[in-house]
């Protein structure tokens, strides 16, 4: 296994970028995964290119050296340069970016759909939450979180590889689709809504669930464009919810809408 030692190496510069920019990661359709867990989790769902990990973190897990790809061993000060936070476990990957369009959406599935939801944290619940519910896909408007960045990924857990994740641009424009297709579009929203108790989560035709940032919902294009508006029923004692467990709350109340 060839060692790097050096921060200053071209491979630990360019999967230090593919960290950093969104913009690279897009341009070379690659993304760096930290972490012994979620390497050899994202290694089932796309393929490894390139594995950096430490002597410790080897001796510590050594199926790492039956995963595919190249494999570096990285000083601690290299891993350093890699890492996303301060603490790290000494693995990082290198991947190819799964990049489904809109031939993975198809009529009697079920989907969620954020619009403009920036917060990683929650971009990355809810596309394991999608996953954990059994839905087919998230779609994913302009202005939203990227999939793929370290954050992402980590709150994720690898779920972005294990369902399609498609990247579009206006909301309302892809929610039409949908509806051209026959799944029903249901947005989240605080008015001119219906409790989520009294929905009918019958959808033979499938069913797409639209949310939006919790700072700003939904654009009122994108409601006027879906079929149906939903709200969660709370109590007086909380204001609202986040984007991560609003969306949770849907996907799990129409995890058998298209069964």
């Amino acid at each position: 296994m060839e060692q790097i030692t050096s921060r200053d190496n071209a491979k630990i510069k360019y999967a230090a970028k593919l960290s950093s920019s969104a913009a690279f990661r897009q341009q070379e359709g690659r993304f760096l995964a930290e972490g012994a867990k979620l390497c050899p989790e994202l290694a089932k769902g796309t393929p490894l290119l390139e594995l950096y990990v430490t002597e410790k973190a080897l001796e510590k897990n050594p199926d790492l050296a039956q995963l595919p790809g190249e494999h570096f061993l990285i000083k601690p000060h290299v891993a350093e340069k890699l890492a996303d936070v301060g603490s790290n476990q000494g693995v990082f990957g290198v991947f190819e970016t799964p990049a489904p369009g809109w031939d993975a959406v198809h009529p009697g599935g079920r989907y969620l759909a954020l619009e403009r939801v920036q917060d990683p944290g929650n971009v990355g619940t809810l596309i394991r939450s999608a996953a954990a519910f059994g839905f087919d896909g998230v779609i994913l408007s302009d202005g939203c979180a990227s999939p793929f960045s370290p954050k992402t990924l980590r709150a994720s857990m690898g779920a972005a590889v294990r369902i399609p994740v498609v990247q579009v641009g206006g909301m309302a424009i892809a929610v039409e689709k949908m509806r051209e297709m026959g799944i029903l579009t249901v947005a989240a929203a605080l008015y001119n809504s219906q409790p989520l108790s009294v929905v009918d989560t019958a959808c033979p035709g499938g069913v797409c669930l639209v949310v939006g940032s919790e700072g700003q919902g939904l654009t009122d294009e994108t409601v006027a464009a879906c079929e149906k508006a939903v709200r969660i029923p709370m109590t007086d004692k909380a204001e609202s919810l986040n984007a991560g467990i609003a969306g949770s709350v849907l996907l799990w109340h129409f995890r058998g809408a298209a069964l």
